[in-house]
């Protein structure tokens, strides 16, 4: 049988000090996690199942390195942490898995449900593709040699998760212990042989089927990296990329191309791997500029991330299409915004569904009192007029609803990127919304 890695996120040094992850009620992330890993260890121990701790000392890369340095094809990996959020309310678990790879979201659909059959309190978040994640992608899914997933076993700023996983840290370990056994004896049945011969599959590059042929490993699409000269990539900028010598070629995943604004898709009828270069042509972070997605479009977008999106707000994606008309933003980065800043229609944070502000605006006071509004109209007419404030000196055609309008340095931050530090003082906020934006494109090739 293959054997099983665990990681506790955090504890390790990272940039020259111990990284303690999230801090909350009195304890940190990397002390829950270490404890709750001890325990299924042990539980998985008292199995009989072979399972390989990772040291509580190294960096994220290093605990990559080490699990690939010792890994055996049909291994898993797993790394537990928590997830943080301003909100005390925002609560649940979720797993996240490599994107474009159908056979780790059914692993992680396993690991997930087995946790919340022993802790049926605990919120149901889903299972998402790394590239849900506030970072875009997430490198213990992409850069571990073998079948990884990360685990979010709950919100540690959120007092009843933390009382759960703190008073019932046993259950936690046991459920997660039952998900890990299922997953890994779907990686290895142990009735079968290990493969020396990955499956060959097809490759279309912008539409033309291309004469080279990848493989699939571990479910995840590999291409020659001779190609990545047909998309004009320079992999020199991209130390991280993992490559693979098969057959005496050269391989690279090509889900990694993804940050080189690289659409990349799959056809499970014909076993083809879908590459498309022209996601990014033209400048898609002005805000200021022409949208190009469809109603339809959107709404098939929105769905695909939360198939309830539409229950409260059915016209949700026409709104922005007409309203970010009127002032000329591009309505693809304001619907993108959108689905951040509300958790794609969930409204997970302090703000609610009935207030109508879909990008976390203030009030005229200031302060941490959040603005609601009449309807949804005027709500994302807000939230666009407060776009055209930072991105444009042009005055608004309508009515300012925007309360906070008048408080903003007009032009000050005509790209996405420009927003981050500014209308969120998250640092990442620009590149969070580049990411939905990204996939949002992906999603009409």
């Amino acid at each position: 049988m293959g054997r099983i890695f665990i990681s506790a996120a955090h504890g390790g040094r990272e940039a020259g000090r111990i990284d303690p992850g999230t801090v909350a009620g009195g304890t940190t992330e990397a002390r829950e996690m270490i404890l709750l890993r001890d325990l299924i260890v042990g539980e998985l121990r008292s199995r009989n199942w072979e399972i390989l701790s990772v040291p509580d000392d190294l960096s994220a890369q290093g605990t990559i390195n080490w699990i690939n340095t010792r890994s055996r094809p049909r291994d898993v990996a797993l790394e537990i942490q928590t997830d943080a959020a301003s909100s005390p309310s925002v609560r649940g678990a979720t797993v996240y898995y490599i994107a474009n790879n159908s056979d780790r979201r059914k692993n992680a659909e396993i690991l997930l449900l087995a946790l919340l059959r022993k802790i049926p309190q605990l919120p149901n978040r889903g299972v998402k593709p790394d590239t849900n994640s506030g970072f875009g992608s997430l490198v213990f899914c992409r850069q571990t040699a073998i079948a990884a997933l990360q685990m979010q076993v709950g919100f540690l700023t959120s007092p009843d998760d933390r009382s759960l996983l703190q008073n019932r840290r046993r259950d936690f370990a046991v459920g997660i212990a039952d998900g890990l056994v299922s997953w890994s004896r779907v990686i290895d049945p142990g009735t079968t042989p290990i493969e020396q011969n990955y499956p060959i599959i097809n490759i279309n590059i912008n539409g033309t089927n291309s004469s080279d042929k990848g493989i699939l490993i571990n479910g995840n699409s590999y291409i020659p990296i001779n190609l990545a000269n047909s998309l004009n990539i320079d992999l020199s900028k991209a130390p991280n990329i993992r490559q693979v010598t098969y057959k005496q070629v050269v391989y690279i995943k090509a889900v990694d191309l993804q940050e080189f604004n690289i659409s990349v898709g799959w056809d499970g009828t014909t076993r083809t791997v879908k590459l498309r270069s022209n996601i990014a042509s033209g400048q898609i972070d002005k805000i200021i500029s022409n949208g190009r997605t469809t109603k339809e479009q959107l709404e098939s977008f929105l769905r695909d991330n939360n198939r309830n999106a539409l229950a409260q707000f059915p016209d949700i994606a026409q709104l922005y299409i007409e309203e970010s008309q009127k002032e000329g933003v591009n309505h693809d980065i304001a619907f993108s915004q959108m689905c951040f800043e509300t958790d794609y229609l969930r409204f997970s944070g302090d703000i609610k569904a009935e207030q109508n502000n879909f990008a976390s605006l203030g009030t005229i006071s200031g302060g941490s009192e959040s603005a609601i509004f009449e309807s949804a109209r005027i709500g994302v007419r807000a939230h666009i007029q407060h776009l055209k404030a930072y991105a444009s000196l042009e005055p608004l055609q309508q009515e300012v609803v925007d309360p906070r309008f008048r408080f903003v340095t007009r032009g000050v931050a005509p790209l996405v990127g420009d927003l981050s530090g500014r209308w969120s003082a998250n640092l990442d906020y620009g590149t969070n919304i580049l990411t939905i934006l990204k996939r949002l494109y992906e999603s009409i090739q």
